[in-house]
């Protein structure tokens, strides 16, 4: 009978894990093993069925796929590891079983939902710039706004490195002769966007906190604390 075989990035790509250029990353920087040896060749042969796979120390297989919704913490960034040894969103996911990765990232300085989980297409779903989800934001400003600035704001402005911001929905929450709050919805993700669109407006953002993707709420969901989702509830974060 011919063994059942596939190459080491495939076996990781299989398992929902992440695409197949990024497990080739991974290999090289050497944080797979195989029947306990690092292996650093993406191409190297894994016996599917006798083989046993970890990486950074999780047993790798092809898994039920798992959603996950975090109220990430503020000073958390949004990778698996950080060279500065700072805290990362996987010191808050300890007690899940399986591997899964963040959707996109928040910035260290930004709280609030991401979804991790290791269904690759539903993560590209969520990501390709062509899908438009909404995402909604509590943004506090260090200054008092004028009628002209939230304008700004929901028709689009210069956010400098020769982009600009697309339209925008924008809601006043409460505002008092020192501070604005306000929420903000974007369907784009350029890099630090909402703090970028105040800054082009003259505004400091004191406290950004992202309380929805899509339909899915943030909810009362604690800081530090993750949830589990259900297919349903995943689904949310796709709606437009």
């Amino acid at each position: 009978m011919k063994k059942a075989r596939a190459t080491l990035d495939r076996v990781l790509s299989k398992a929902g894990i992440a695409s197949r250029a990024t497990t080739r990353e991974w290999i090289g920087e050497g944080r797979v093993k195989v029947n306990g040896r690092v292996i650093r060749n993406p191409d190297h042969w894994v016996e599917t069925v006798k083989d046993v796979v970890h990486l950074d120390g999780l047993k790798i297989r092809e898994e039920k796929k798992i959603y996950v919704a975090l109220n990430k913490p503020g000073g958390v960034v949004t990778s698996f590891g950080d060279n500065r040894n700072r805290p990362t969103v996987y010191d808050y996911i300890k007690k899940l079983d399986r591997w899964v990765f963040p959707v996109g990232r928040l910035d260290m300085d930004t709280s609030g939902l991401l979804i991790l989980t290791n269904d690759t297409q539903y993560g590209e779903a969520l990501l390709q710039p062509e899908s438009k989800i909404p995402k909604t934001y509590y943004v506090k400003a260090a200054s008092v706004f004028a009628a002209g600035d939230y304008f700004d704001l929901a028709y689009g402005l210069d956010i400098g490195r020769g982009e600009t911001s697309g339209r925008a929905i924008v809601r006043e929450v409460r505002v008092n002769d020192k501070y604005t709050w306000f929420e903000l919805t974007i369907t784009e993700g350029k890099n630090r966007q909402v703090r970028r669109m105040c800054d082009a407006i003259g505004h400091a953002v004191l406290k950004l906190v992202r309380i929805r993707i899509g339909d899915l709420s943030l909810g009362d969901l604690p800081v530090g604390q993750f949830k589990v989702l259900n297919h349903e509830e995943a689904q949310k974060a796709l709606q437009k």
